[in-house]
């Protein structure tokens, strides 16, 4: 791969960033708004995909609480980024388990602010943008390294897609 496309790869990502927990709507969104919100933040991986189906059946699955008169709020939109960039990698039955030991272990605030600075953290690492990876948090828990090797496995694959992408030809987002 020549010098230009591993560039191209390296700028296609370099601006992506999850919103902050605190950034997340919490007014309340109407499906098709939040299937469009959630997605519109993804597009740079390019190889994660979300659905209005999708999120109505992490709904039914019990991946995340129903929405109240049809309102998704930013608990709920925080999950839907945790499982969006998850099931590139994870079947929902053990994004079902992490939820649930989250659950138990961290509160959906802490939780998401350590899943997106870790998210970005590696995923810079991965692809070039950064030459070390930064220690995110002050504690070191069995939760944080299988939510780390998880994250590690959906940066590899997005890195992966798109050096594939590029290599035929697509373009990159």
């Amino acid at each position: 791969m020549d010098q230009l496309t591993k560039d191209a790869i390296k700028a296609s990502i370099q601006n992506f960033k999850l919103p902050t927990y605190e950034e997340i709507p919490d007014v309340g969104l109407y499906l098709e708004q939040t299937t469009q919100y959630v997605a519109d933040r993804l597009a740079p991986l390019q190889s994660v995909s979300i659905t209005p189906s999708m999120i109505s059946n992490y709904v039914k699955q019990g991946l995340i609480e129903s929405p109240v008169k049809k309102l998704y709020r930013r608990d709920q939109i925080a999950y839907l980024f945790f499982i969006a960039t998850t099931k590139t990698v994870l079947t929902l039955e053990d994004i079902q388990v992490l939820i649930r030991l989250q659950s138990q272990t961290y509160d959906t605030k802490t939780a998401y602010r350590y899943f997106s600075q870790e998210f970005e953290n590696i995923l810079f690492f991965i692809f070039g943008l950064k030459d070390s990876l930064d220690v995110v948090g002050s504690e070191t828990t069995d939760e944080k390294a299988m939510l780390r090797n998880t994250i590690i496995t959906v940066a590899h694959k997005v890195y992966l897609n798109k050096c594939l992408y590029a290599l035929q030809g697509k373009p990159l987002a």
